[in-house]
């Protein structure tokens, strides 16, 4: 059983995180912990590589917080050339692995709050009247339709994350 720390506690990055080490481990092979962390960037990242260190920083700090764990795993979410996107990064005694997940563009109304300095999640929810919808579907849920949530997206970006520690080639 692999213990496991998110370094958040959003229940929609919990689900994704609990899916993909269920898919990649089997179902039932880790127990995760979900711990509030410092990101040490802004509430709403800019950029990738202010996205990234959000996330490697988070790990850093759940690491710090648990080091007992076999796992440590972060998702930050940012914004980047008009779209909303998340970095996953990884870590176990060993390695990391990072992916960047798929990005959604954002309507100019919507951006231009974001870059004015309000974070998406409460822009999103003040838009669609969805309260922490950050905590929910997300942006992603609403402009998709739900043909993809917050949660599926960053789903596939863990699976990705995990590529390093169940592939022998990457050692």
């Amino acid at each position: 059983m692999h213990y496991v720390v998110s370094a958040t506690t959003n229940p929609a990055k919990i689900q994704a995180i609990l899916a993909a080490f269920s898919e990649i481990f089997g179902e039932g092979s880790c127990h995760i912990e979900a711990i509030s962390v410092e990101s040490g960037v802004p509430e709403q990242p800019l950029g990738s590589d202010e996205t990234r260190a959000g996330a490697r920083n988070r790990v850093d700090n759940a690491r710090l917080a648990r080091p007992e764990a076999d796992f440590w795993v972060a998702i930050e979410a940012g914004i980047d050339e008009g779209s909303t996107f998340s970095w996953v990064v990884i870590e176990n005694r060993e390695q990391r692995g990072e992916a960047r997940s798929a990005t959604l563009p954002l309507p100019q109304v919507i951006l231009e709050k974001v870059l004015a300095g309000e974070a998406l999640g409460p822009v999103m929810s003040h838009y669609t009247g969805i309260d922490e919808i950050g905590r929910k579907e997300g942006a992603i849920g609403v402009f998709t339709a739900g043909a993809l949530t917050r949660s599926s997206v960053y789903h596939q970006a863990v699976v990705l994350a995990l590529s390093p520690f169940h592939n022998a080639v990457y050692r």
